[in-house]
């Protein structure tokens, strides 16, 4: 092995982009190590089916240029929208005239309104963009670890052909939840992931999960897809995911709303995440409910900017009795007012159906904040005895523990979370880089495949 080539593509086009995946992307791009024993490790991006080492992830300091890429960012979704309307209508079409108006239209369209600004938008972005990185030969024996999220991109070709001349493929799963539970995301979302996941299944030679918990989903997920004879030609490892807010400035304004509501005495429960199904809102709700008809007095601090399939939920805030009184809601808070929201909250209260990780869980308890969290595997995993963990089947399992906490003033954890230690992400990054290496290390030479799709 001689180098690890750590990919960031995505977020090197959207650094404006601060939450998710895109959050531990920076912050690991940002705290990567120089080098790991004898292997250099480098960021890359990939361009126009060319490695580029990146020099500056941040974008650059030229207001209206990076309008223009945001604008031609905007423009490419609408494009991209316009070609899924069209395959839509032409799905529906039965008669073959119909379907050549309804291309010609199409390729009209798409020439009129959308080929020559796109392009010259690409040729002003692109010049942005490589004053950002420069060229970078792979070598054989190079690792490309895909750690960005790369089911949004347009690279796998190119992924293939590195592989061809001899370069390793490592994938960092995230979590495996729009195969497991679909029911979460927007079909499209699950499509594409099943076709990148299908990709990375024949490509990739060992997997980097962020938890044991997803790791060994992975595993499973492949000896049932490629049989465990195949599955162990590749290997398995995990890393856990830091904490710090880089974003965070102490010059910065803090939301005054939010200042507001940490001003009074009464328990101030924070829940921090996209507002989207997987989350659980309406549990949360439904538990605030039964604790706020027992008496309490507790407040719910909804912190997370607005995802899909929540219009419902939003409606029930929105039209919510409480709201403004005992429930507040932001959904655009800076790291600067989150970290104040940490800070001054009483816990953390996190319902996720299911999750890769939870880093909210992680930034809060690393702050002293203690946390009540969904009873699975992966809470256990990070909090231990560290957590109070409540029934996803019954809210009332919830509004107990509210109930308990804000009466007696004990937090209902075994364990005080003063003594509960975790990695920030210097660690973080330290851990994917050796893990990686000794991994690629200690794997078994197998013979080559002869491409990518190959099992």
């Amino acid at each position: 092995m001689t180098r690890l080539l750590v990919e960031c593509s995505h977020v090197f086009k959207h650094p404006a982009i601060n939450s998710g995946i895109q959050r531990v992307v920076r912050n690991v791009i940002n705290q990567l190590p120089h080098r790991v024993d004898d292997v250099e490790c480098l960021p890359v991006v990939s361009l126009n089916d060319q490695l580029y080492r990146v020099t500056r992830l941040a974008a650059l300091d030229a207001p209206l240029l990076n309008a223009v890429a945001t604008f031609g960012e905007r423009l490419e979704r609408v494009a991209h929208r316009v070609w899924q309307l069209q395959q839509q209508l032409d799905r529906k079409c039965t008669s073959k005239l119909a379907r050549r108006l309804l291309y010609v239209t199409y390729r009209l369209t798409m020439a009129g309104a959308f080929s020559l600004p796109l392009r010259l938008l690409r040729r002003i972005n692109r010049r942005q963009l490589l004053k950002r990185c420069t060229p970078l030969q792979h070598e054989p024996g190079d690792q490309l670890v895909l750690l960005d999220s790369s089911w949004h991109s347009d690279f796998f070709p190119h992924v293939e052909q590195l592989k061809r001349d001899g370069v390793g493929i490592v994938a960092v799963i995230y979590d495996l939840i729009p195969l497991t539970h679909p029911q979460f995301y927007d079909a499209r979302l699950v499509q594409v992931f099943g076709e990148w996941f299908d990709w990375i299944t024949r490509t990739a030679d060992g997997y980097m999960a962020i938890s044991a918990t997803v790791r060994d989903q992975v595993r499973a997920e492949l000896q049932r897809r490629i049989g465990p004879a195949q599955a162990d030609k590749r290997w398995f490892d995990y890393f856990h995911l830091g904490s710090e807010l880089d974003l965070h400035s102490p010059d910065a304004t803090i939301e005054p709303r939010l200042q507001q509501l940490f001003a009074t005495p009464e328990l101030v429960l924070l829940m921090v995440s996209t507002i989207e199904p997987r989350k659980n809102h309406d549990y949360l709700l439904d538990a605030f409910e039964h604790a706020w008809a027992a008496g309490s007095t507790a407040r719910l601090c909804i912190a997370g900017r607005i995802g899909w399939k929540c219009d419902a939920l939003l409606a029930r805030v929105r039209n919510h009795p409480e709201l403004n009184r005992r429930l507040f809601m932001f959904n655009d808070l800076s790291d600067t007012s989150l970290e104040h929201a940490y800070a001054h909250a009483s816990a953390l209260v996190f319902p996720s159906f299911v999750e890769g990780f939870g880093l909210p869980l992680v930034e809060a308890m690393q702050r002293g904040l203690p946390a009540m969290g969904s009873d699975i595997e992966v809470f256990r995993e990070i909090g231990g005895e560290f957590m109070a963990y409540f029934d996803l089947q019954t809210p009332q399992s919830l509004a107990d523990l509210i109930v308990r906490f804000e009466s007696s003033g004990q937090f209902p954890a075994a364990r005080d979370v003063a003594d509960w230690r975790w990695i920030g992400w210097r660690e973080a990054s330290a851990q994917l880089a050796e893990r990686t290496a000794r991994n690629v290390q200690e794997a078994p030479k197998a013979p080559a495949r002869l491409h990518a799709h190959c099992p």
